[in-house]
């Protein structure tokens, strides 16, 4: 993938939630999206560690670009209908790495498995799944 269409798919994320929490995409491929987020302030929750809903946002998000890139012939869009998260830990400062790879990639729905990662440890923070209904025009 080129420089040019990551810039393309980063472009898409300002102004929207994963621009908000500062995704960065690094490999839009369709089979294995990946991106970052650096650890702010703002992305805490009041207790000092990054608050869990930061790294759905990324992971769902990762998993979004992902299914929109997998779209089957005819189909317009997707939305998410379930998602699942299993924390094992977290962060306060530094960069969150995250990876999403399909695991069914049907007609009417998309499943996709992602992981995030302290990139300062490889620490595994936080495993992902979530189902993609696939839409079609009416």
């Amino acid at each position: 993938m080129s420089k040019a269409d990551l810039r393309a798919i980063n472009a898409v994320s300002e102004g929207k939630l994963p621009g908000l929490v500062g995704l960065v995409i690094t490999n839009g491929d369709p089979a294995q999206v990946e991106g970052y987020m650096d650890v702010r302030e703002d992305l805490l929750a009041p207790n000092g560690f990054l608050h869990a809903a930061s790294i759905m946002a990324l992971l769902d998000s990762l998993c979004g670009y992902g299914a929109m890139a997998n779209l089957p012939e005819g189909a317009i869009s997707f939305t998410t209908v379930e998602l699942k998260s299993n924390f094992m830990g977290t962060a306060r400062d530094g960069r969150v790495r995250g990876e999403a790879k399909p695991v069914h990639l049907g007609r009417t729905t998309q499943v996709w498995d992602a992981t995030a990662r302290r990139e300062s440890d490889g620490k595994v923070l936080a495993l992902f799944r979530c189902t993609q209904m696939v839409l079609y025009a009416r």
